[in-house]
């Protein structure tokens, strides 16, 4: 409950500093280069260095990379019927297709399954979640970005000097030796910031106005995240590899979360139609509180 009051706090504060002018207007710039250089890579190099291999979980762990591979087909396909630009779709593919595994999922594990789920959801968002974000992630919105033209040369150098993705190979370097005390602290206490800022920044910039001009990319992006990517999901895994378990119901519940806040923040780093970004995250969070129940009853048959 605490994570959810922090949540909407943050969030009406930002909405709340927009409207009293006491910010600049770009402010959120600003809190967007400190989320991007300073909070994710301190939130990167402190969970992926948990990080611990085993066979048994690959079904969750993939749950993420296979999400983001359906949604940039789908995201592209449809974006290209309806004549979006490609900066609309690049919005979509980032937050439509990565869910917010830890900072909403993890606290809806432990509301309806239990707090021995919790070690699933940390893996699903470690090994999925932010490595996807940090390396495909990163790859659509170099893209879209800046236009599908740049050799594959510029798309790498993009990709290795964008410093959440050098956290994460320094992480995966460190992941054999214990870190200093001080260093998980000062680690913990800057990743700490992370959701707080993001917040903040969305609240900043969201305008509720821009909701009827995006109303149909806003409906089809949260409705595939929502709804129709975990559907996907739970098809493939349960319905075609057969898979059951509270395993295979935790990573499907973890699909069905709201858009990942530091995919947004990616996103609005690259200039990804930053309105459509903010109406993601702002309108996806609260429906996904909505949305998650519905499907832990839908999930009850594949406990066993």
């Amino acid at each position: 409950m605490d994570n959810f009051v922090l949540l909407v706090v943050c969030f009406i504060l930002g909405m709340l500093l927009r409207r009293s002018g006491r910010l600049p207007p770009n402010a959120h710039s600003a809190l967007n280069g400190v989320l991007i250089n300073v909070s994710l890579p301190a939130a990167t190099l402190l969970y992926i260095h948990e990080l611990r291999f085993e066979a048994a979980l690959l079904f969750p762990v993939a749950m993420a990379w296979i999400m983001f591979a359906i949604g940039f087909v789908f995201f592209r396909y449809i974006g290209k019927l309806a004549g979006w630009s490609p900066g609309t779709i690049g919005a979509l593919t980032l937050t439509g297709s990565l869910a917010n595994t830890a900072f909403l999922g993890l606290p809806m594990i432990d509301t309806f399954y239990g707090s021995q789920g919790l070690v699933l959801g940390i893996l699903i968002d470690q090994m999925g979640t932010y490595l996807v974000l940090s390396t495909l992630g990163v790859m659509v919105a170099v893209l879209y970005g800046q236009g599908t033209h740049l050799s594959a040369g510029a798309v790498l150098k993009k990709v290795v000097t964008f410093t959440p993705f050098i956290a994460l190979m320094v992480a995966l370097v460190l992941i054999p030796f214990e870190y200093p005390s001080w260093l998980t602290t000062l680690l913990g206490g800057l990743s700490a910031t992370l959701v707080p800022l993001a917040l903040l920044s969305v609240g900043f910039q969201i305008q509720w106005s821009a909701v009827r001009g995006k109303t149909s990319e806003l409906a089809v992006g949260l409705g595939f995240k929502l709804i129709l990517a975990p559907a996907l999901i739970a098809l493939l895994f349960a319905g075609v590899f057969g898979a059951r378990g509270e395993a295979i119901q935790i990573a499907i519940f973890q699909a069905a979360m709201a858009p990942q806040i530091g995919a947004s923040i990616v996103a609005m780093e690259h200039d990804l139609d930053p309105p459509l970004v903010t109406l993601m995250v702002g309108v996806g969070i609260p429906l996904s509180l909505v949305s998650l129940p519905g499907w832990w009853y839908v999930l009850q048959p594949l406990a066993v």
